[in-house]
């Protein structure tokens, strides 16, 4: 076969055309490789950032090839299509100019977490290949540039920011969420969290149905409102929907459970209402879901279905209730559970146990009741909270003994009982156990691996454990915390042994039966080491201050009340640098080292408490930035002006009373905007009341009760009067009630006892719906209680006393109609008993307890801490007439009654068996006739009765209660017989048959009687007849016949009741009007508290002191079985006020 043959020239032609392009493209990547490496290190040059933290642009230097610098991708051909400087904290340096635009084959940036404090730029718009784009927590501020839209084949978009946080959020407001996103239809993944959006009502939703392909949305914190829009669902490609953080204000739309690949559903925090729909529990794929604090939102977990893919459920402050369901065994890979401070209820499945990947259980702060089911199986278990509940029974090996992986147990204010489990401390990784304000009794019983043990915190406070605190504690030498406070134990405590325990940052012994000794030889040791931030040694006996506090200078908080400590607080106190609370209440001190002592403390102090001591030196300087100050109880006897006269700009509880401080409250004190409770009762302070007091709008409590303030009240109080608590009982006060105090409309305790007030009844109180204690005692109030029909009345009034007045006529039946707080029984459910007191420092646990003065058995006593369950109406030793009025019998939780010394005639009625809580009833000295109702033998609660000096006959009634009274309590009542009267009645029979006179012809009348009735009769009518001529001699008329019949009538074993003229004009108006709505009581009652009661409460268990006429309750009352009213670290000093002594 025949070659062709090649011509030279040709094959010089194709080699000088390779050699050419060889050269070409050789020129070409080298133009590349320069063009690539410039702009990057121009871009390093141009940012600016901390040399010591960054970690990628290190290697970026040209001896090394820039595809190999950290951070940096490249293709085939050099083009850098990859960046990531995440991290690297750059804080500027980056714009419009930056070479970053010159790499224009990026198809990846990242710049996420860096503080470039500057704009995004808008050259972005140069990268039209990026399919990637992570700004995310960058310090990117301000406006969003439109030319982001212009991104095209973006995947990802990560803008998350929270420059909100400084105030410069990044935001998205010239421009639409639609039209960024109007092209970038490709989107998958977009993250927005922490982006102002602006978007009028749920356009947002709207926007976002233009990606079709969008799989995942975060837009957490972004200002977005609801509704949430149903069509959502129309992205059937999502699985990861975010939205925390924003208020929606609306429900779920039940449509949700429609995704048909929903993995995570985020709605936290987002104002969510109405019933959460539970199809969407069910759904299969979902794997992650979180609804808390929607506290508006309702709902039910539902019936689980089988295998389950649910990893994490958190519900937790949501309004969700219902009981947990047997079926959540089938969520087999739940490893979070978390349903804390919602209302669940009843006992807790045993199948929870079968939950084998669980490593996260939280249901504190609910209603659950019945024993903890056994919970070994789940062995992953890493924190278990099962606090504030109603679980009951004991703790065993057998419910906790294999948790082996448990970091945190905190199972305290519930009831459970028995003794503490010693296997539940061997538990190698145990790090945190919390079981304080429980039942738990017995002593601390020794665990095995106690050098061993990694255990920092133990709290076992409120409850019953007894016997002394074992050492081996002290030798658990990763402590730092112990509470053993509120319990029995007993013994002597070294303080030498808290040296084995280096790390101990919190030592809690208070109100135990413990005595500590301080005088100990290496007390300087411990000093030397000790990190100790909160020392708490209230009542343990300690005579003198413990020395190794001297040195604490990370000492925060130090509680030395109720010792019998003496002489003078030492100076080194008032050194402590970190001090912010001190109580030294309830000693023995008397004097406070002036030099260098309280004004030279710490400006850390925030909380003093001396009250209760023998102070009596003249007084240091406050402390400039205190908040709280207790010097009540004291001996201090100087001008008040001396005391507060300096500027307290932070003060919010103020007390100084039961001293003896003189002259007048000083103008700085209006001064202070925080105030919040001024307790100035009990010393010697005059002058008038500073009108800058009552114009207040943040005081909650003024007691000036029992010194000398005189004139009128000043009338001044604001629309925005915050007063909860007016105390001006004992001074010397005149004038009227000012009208304006109707303002404060909060206000539950007004005493204004034992004064000159000089006017009628002040029915415009009737505006202060609120009211719960009204104290009007031994003023010039006269007159009678008539109150025209209102719209408000006082549905929580408990504690009425209007004794030592002048008031006349009938007792307001109209009036105990609205007095709602006062029949419903509802009030004993002890789940509601509380104080009456306002918060003050709710943060630690800080109250005011307020405290009223009431008549009881004949003695005024004081009580302090009212329980919102003492009920009393006293209206004695006035000029009331009538019989008592029905109405009056529905105070089926009143307690004491006192309606002695008045004109009060009729019989007493049946229904008073009706008032089955009464314990005190005082009727005595009025007109009562007729025989002693046989049911008020049945009023088994009673303990004091006074039915003297009346015109009561008969026997009286046998019954438990009745003839356990003196003979005192029936005494004047001259046809009364019967125990516990001496008088037999068979001797009262013979009586009266031997003064009845017969004669032949029947019974004959005593004619003495009878001229008696006819010379009545026709006095009476010559008075009358003239006056029937006269509308003015009428009325007058009628008060008069009316005055003698009440008089004379019960001379012949007759009553006569008056009929008010006033009174039938109301019922007049009352038929023919729409005032009707006085009877339409609001059923609302106010939250009582969360502290629980079993049983029926006694009043009388209380702490009753005759001596000091003080009644003090007993929260540890044995009257009924209960926990502790108050479980707070300070019992006494912090949580009432200063008339506690």
């Amino acid at each position: 076969m025949r070659i062709p043959h090649v011509s030279f020239f040709s094959i010089i032609f194709c080699y000088c055309f390779w050699i050419h392009h060889t050269v070409y493209f050789t020129g070409v990547s080298g133009k590349i490789v320069e063009d690539q490496q410039q702009s990057l290190l121009n871009l390093k040059n141009s940012l600016q950032f901390k040399y010591e933290n960054y970690n990628k642009l290190v290697s970026w230097n040209s001896s090394i090839y820039y595809c190999e610098w950290k951070g940096v991708n490249c293709d085939e051909k050099g083009y850098v299509i990859a960046l990531d400087l995440s991290g690297e904290s750059i804080h500027g340096g980056f714009d419009n100019y930056s070479t970053l635009f010159n790499l224009q084959n990026l198809q990846i940036l990242n710049l996420s977490s860096n503080n470039f404090s500057s704009k995004i730029p808008s050259a972005f718009n140069k990268l039209k290949n990026l399919t990637y784009l992570n700004l995310s927590y960058a310090g990117f501020v301000g406006q969003i540039p439109t030319e982001i839209s212009s991104l095209t084949r973006l995947v990802t978009l990560d803008i998350s920011s929270l420059s909100y946080l400084y105030g410069q959020p990044l935001k998205l407001e010239n421009i639409e969420l639609q039209m960024l996103l109007q092209n970038l239809t490709m989107i998958r993944q977009l993250y927005m969290d922490g982006v102002t959006v602006t978007a009028r009502e749920n356009k947002w939703c709207h926007a976002l149905l233009q990606l079709v392909s969008l799989q995942e949305l975060s837009m957490s914190n972004c200002n977005l409102s609801g509704p949430l829009h149903p069509s959502l669902t129309r992205l059937v490609n999502l699985s990861v929907i975010r939205l925390d953080q924003n208020n929606f204000s609306s429900s779920v739309p039940q449509t949700f459970a429609d995704f048909p690949n929903l993995t995570t559903l985020h709605l936290r925090s987002c104002g969510l209402t109405g019933i959460f729909p539970e199809k969407i529990f069910q759904v299969a794929t979902l794997s992650d879901i979180d609804l808390s604090f929607n506290y508006y939102l309702n709902g039910f977990l539902p019936k689980f279905p089988l295998n389950g893919s649910l990893r994490i459920l958190t519900v937790h402050n949501t309004n969700f209730s219902g009981a947990i369901p047997a079926s959540i065994n089938n969520l087999r890979q739940l490893s979070i559970l978390d349903l804390s401070n919602c209302h669940f209820n009843g006992t807790l499945p045993s199948s929870i146990s079968r939950l084998e990947e669980l490593t996260h259980l939280d249901l504190s702060s609910n209603q659950f009741t019945g024993p903890i089911p056994s919970l070994n199986m789940c062995k992953n278990l890493i924190h278990l909270d099962l606090s504030h509940n109603y679980f009951t029974g004991s703790i065993t090996a057998v419910h906790l003994g294999s948790l082996r992986n448990l970091l945190q147990i905190d199972l305290q204010d519930n009831f459970l009982n028995g003794s503490l489990p010693s296997s539940l401390f061997s538990l190698p990784l145990l790090r945190s156990v919390r079981l304080s304000n429980n039942n738990f009794q017995g002593q601390l019983n020794k665990f095995s691996n106690i050098t061993s043990s990694v255990l920092e915190i133990l709290d076992l406070s409120g409850n019953h454990l007894e016997g002394s605190i074992p050492t081996y504690i002290f030798h658990l030498g990763s402590l730092k915390v112990l509470k053993l406070f509120s319990n029995k134990l007993n013994g002597t405590l070294k303080l030498d042994v808290i040296q084995r325990l280096k790390n101990l940052t919190t030592l809690a012994l208070s109100h135990n039966h413990l005595s500590i000794e301080t005088n100990v030889t290496d007390a300087g040791l411990i000093s030397s080491y000790s990190k100790m931030s909160s020392v708490e040694l209230a009542s343990c006996n300690l005579r003198e201050f413990p020395s190794f506090l001297r040195n604490q200078s990370k000492i925060v908080t130090l509680d030395l009340s109720s010792n019998h400590i003496q002489g003078s607080i030492p100076t080194w106190i008032w050194q402590l640098q970190s001090l912010a609370q001190l109580n030294l209440s309830h000693n023995f001190l008397s004097n406070i080292n002036v030099e260098g002592s309280v004004q030279n403390t710490s400006s850390n102090l925030r909380l003093l408490d001396l009250h209760s001591n023998q102070l009596q030196a003249k007084l240091p300087a406050l402390p400039v930035n205190i908040v709280y100050l207790d010097y009540s109880s004291n001996n201090f006897s100087f001008s008040i002006q001396s005391v507060v006269g300096g500027y307290l700009p932070s003060i919010i509880f103020l007390s100084l009373s039961y001293n003896s401080l003189s002259g007048s409250i000083p103008q700085s004190l209006c001064n202070n905007s925080n105030l919040q409770v001024l307790d100035v009762s009990y010393n010697q302070l005059n002058g008038v009341i500073s009108e800058c007091l009552t114009q207040s709008t943040t005081l909650v409590v003024l007691n000036l009760q029992h010194n000398k303030f005189r004139g009128s009240i000043p009338d001044k109080f604001p629309v925005s009067c915050a007063l909860k608590t007016l105390d001006l009982n004992s001074n010397l006060l005149s004038g009227p009630i000012p009208k304006s105090i109707e303002n404060c409309k909060s206000l539950e305790v007004l005493d204004l006892g034992n004064n000159k007030i000089d006017e009628g009844f002040p029915c415009f109180l009737k505006k202060i719906s609120t009211l719960r204690i009204m104290v009007l005692r031994e003023n010039k109030f006269h007159g009678p209680i008539r109150c025209a029909l209102a719209n408000s009345s006082w549905n929580m009034l408990q504690i009425v006393d209007v004794a030592f007045n002048n008031f006349s006529g009938l007792l307001p039946r109209k009036c105990f109609k609205t007095w709602k707080a006062m029949m419903l029984e509802e009030y004993h459910d002890g789940s509601k008993l509380n104080h009456i007191g306002s918060e003050v420092l709710p943060y630690s646990g800080i109250y005011y307890k307020d405290s009223v003065t009431l008549t009881i058995k004949g003695l005024q006593l004081e009580f302090v801490k009212v329980l919102n369950i003492v009920t009393s109406v006293d209206f004695s030793f006035n000029n009331f007439e009538g019989t008592i009025p029905e109405e009056l019998m529905n105070f089926k939780r009143l307690i004491f009654l006192n309606l002695s010394h008045n004109a009060l005639a009729g019989q007493i009625p049946s229904s008073i068996g009706n008032l089955n809580s009464l314990e005190s009833l005082d009727l005595s000295s009025n007109h009562f006739v007729g025989e002693i109702p046989t049911e008020l033998a049945s009023l088994n609660f009673l303990s004091y009765l006074n039915l003297s000096f009346n015109r009561l006959k008969g026997k009286i009634p046998t019954g438990t209660q009745l003839q356990t009274f003196a003979v005192s309590s029936f005494a004047g009542n001259v046809e009364l017989c019967g125990v516990p009267l001496p008088k037999n009645c068979s001797e009262t029979s013979n009586e009266k048959e031997e003064a009845v006179v017969h004669t032949d012809s029947g019974v004959k009348f005593d004619r003495t009687c009878v001229s008696i009735g006819v010379g009545f009769g026709v006095g009476a009518a010559l008075i009358v007849a003239p006056s029937l001529f006269y509308e003015r001699l009428k009325k007058w008329s009628n008060n008069k016949i009316d005055t003698i019949l009440v008089v004379v009538l019960p001379m012949f074993g007759l009553a006569w009741i008056p009929f008010d003229d006033d009174e039938a004009e109301e019922d007049t108006e009352e038929n023919n009007s729409d005032m009707e709505e006085e009877c339409d009581y609001n059923e609302e009652q106010n939250n009582l508290g969360q502290e629980r009661f079993q049983g029926r409460y006694c009043v009388f268990c209380s702490k009753l002191d005759i001596s000091m006429n003080k009644v003090i309750h007993n929260p540890r009352c044995t009257c009924y079985p209960s926990p502790p009213i108050s479980r707070s670290t300070y019992p006494d000093s912090y949580s009432s006020h200063s008339n506690t002594r």
